[in-house]
């Protein structure tokens, strides 16, 4: 039986705030281990959090970038889960009333282009950092670092309609792009500040309902995601051509063998027992903020790339590649303009 392959891509944006989501602790990266925390970072009893108002205004901005629908009115939810680097013991996200629903964005691969649409974007806290290794001043314990807790980020979850693994690191690579043409994230993806989750099944080719789905954990480069991904295809395969049955189950990339290996079951949203944060209210977007926020947004990169083809008259694949960094493309411009006479048409 011919297998086709069903791809969705859960992408973690540190946004580019100086101080965290709900305190006013830095987020410095490599400051030394739970030196930015504070009452409110931690969870201690009788603190309240206070939301950072430019990270909402920086996913109003990616919102619009990716066509979505901003919600007038939000809600932050407590996910409960227990693990170490998670010091309240829940964290603090949004579920089922989210700041942005829909959107999408459209990917060039082989000469074909393909819309991939998103499902959402939501804020939310990150956790703080288990650190273990043969590093440590005793290899025998880990350690918790929870310098990173709070920091903001911005999850984007796109439907799964992604087909294969390139598909999912062209359009991972598109992503990192528009993130950082309007600035909310640098798309460091080795210093954790893009960080992503592949959901990956099997279907017989031409099946409309999907497989069983496994969850491939905080992939921290374009290589990574593409490798685990290819070997998650053909692990599912082997399984359903042996008769076998995909588990449901949270998997981790081991990039120097190449393979996945289980984590834990996967988690279903009812594991999280998600409920309305009592302690913030509902988060009200006006209009006016919206608008604003719309006029001030940059050039994104296909219409830069589109203007590079009309304008200096490049080829596509020039200005694709031209586009596909901002400070590449704002280079080029400025040198341009150095000869701006033997530019005009």
């Amino acid at each position: 039986m011919e297998y086709e392959s069903v791809i969705g891509l859960e992408v973690h944006a540190q946004l580019l705030t100086k101080a965290k989501l709900f305190c006013s602790c830095a987020t410095v990266f490599q400051a030394d281990p739970n030196e930015q925390t504070c009452p409110v970072c931690l969870g201690m009893p009788g603190v309240l959090p206070v939301l950072n108002r430019q990270a909402v205004e920086f996913a109003i901005r990616t919102g619009l970038a990716m066509q979505g629908q901003i919600a007038r009115v939000s809600r932050f939810a407590r996910k409960n889960y227990f693990y170490p680097d998670l010091p309240k013991g829940y964290q603090i996200s949004q579920y089922e009333e989210p700041l942005i629903e829909g959107g999408g964005l459209t990917i060039d691969l082989d000469g074909a282009s393909k819309h991939i649409r998103l499902i959402r974007i939501h804020l939310e806290e990150d956790a703080g950092k288990s650190i273990h290794g043969e590093n440590l001043a005793d290899p025998t314990k880990s350690y918790v670092d929870l310098n990173r807790t709070g920091v903001p980020l911005l999850e984007i979850v796109s439907a799964p309609d992604l087909r294969s693994a390139e598909e999912a690191k062209t359009y991972l690579q598109k992503l990192k792009t528009i993130l950082e043409y309007i600035e909310v994230c640098d798309g460091n993806m080795e210093e954790g500040s893009l960080r992503c989750d592949a959901n990956v099944s099997l279907r017989p080719r031409g099946a409309q309902e999907f497989g069983t789905r496994t969850e491939i954990k905080n992939l921290n480069s374009f290589r990574n995601v593409q490798r685990a991904i290819e070997y998650e295809i053909e692990r599912q395969t082997e399984v359903l051509e042996s008769g076998g049955r995909v588990v449901q189950e949270t998997r981790l990339f081991d990039a120097n063998r190449g393979v996945t290996q289980p984590m834990r079951s996967k988690e279903e949203a009812h594991d999280y027992r998600y409920f309305p944060e009592p302690d913030l209210v509902p988060l009200c977007i006006a209009q006016e903020w919206i608008e604003r926020v719309r006029q001030n947004l940059p050039e994104l990169p296909d219409t830069k790339r589109q203007r590079f083809t009309a304008h200096y008259g490049l080829p596509d694949y020039d200005a694709e590649v031209l586009t596909a960094s901002k400070a590449l493309a704002d280079y080029y411009e400025a040198t341009v303009q150095l000869y701006t006479g033997s530019w005009e048409r």
